[in-house]
């Protein structure tokens, strides 16, 4: 009776390792604002994202471009499918961090990490300098 017990427990204590495992943020991912579909995957030893849906994918007719990056030689590549996060590599605790995000809109690149809250749920902050100050938000597994 004691070796089924212990053998349960140990059965229980992995199964509940394996279950944190898998919060991965590997898979397709939606902001708050539902502007857009991000596809989290490996890229060697860490994570990196794409944007891979936009809400509103042209302008005039014509694909949406990186228009607001700094270097003038990025400026007419795509949107989609652009490289926008790159290199986290896993914390503990469900949490990628040491990663880079690129705004868009801004044409900036901030320090970021991301932290799975849940199954489907995922906290992403970008930050300059320390992750104390900076902007979080809230993305939704899609798939």
């Amino acid at each position: 009776m004691k070796k089924n017990l212990l053998a349960l427990a140990v059965l229980m204590l992995l199964s509940t390792y394996a279950w944190a495992q898998s919060l991965s943020p590997i898979g397709v991912w939606t902001n708050e604002e539902g502007k857009a579909r991000f596809e989290i995957y490996k890229c060697g030893d860490k994570l990196c994202g794409k944007i891979i849906t936009l809400k509103e994918p042209l302008r005039n007719g014509k694909p949406k471009l990186d228009e607001n990056n700094p270097d003038k030689k990025l400026r007419t590549r795509p949107l989609l499918g652009l490289d926008f996060m790159k290199g986290f590599e896993y914390e503990g605790d469900n949490k990628w961090d040491d990663g880079t995000i690129y705004d868009p809109e801004s044409g900036k690149t901030y320090s970021c990490y991301m932290k799975m809250t849940g199954k489907d749920k995922m906290e992403v902050k970008g930050y300059i300098g320390i992750s104390l100050i900076g902007r979080t938000q809230n993305w939704t597994r899609v798939k």
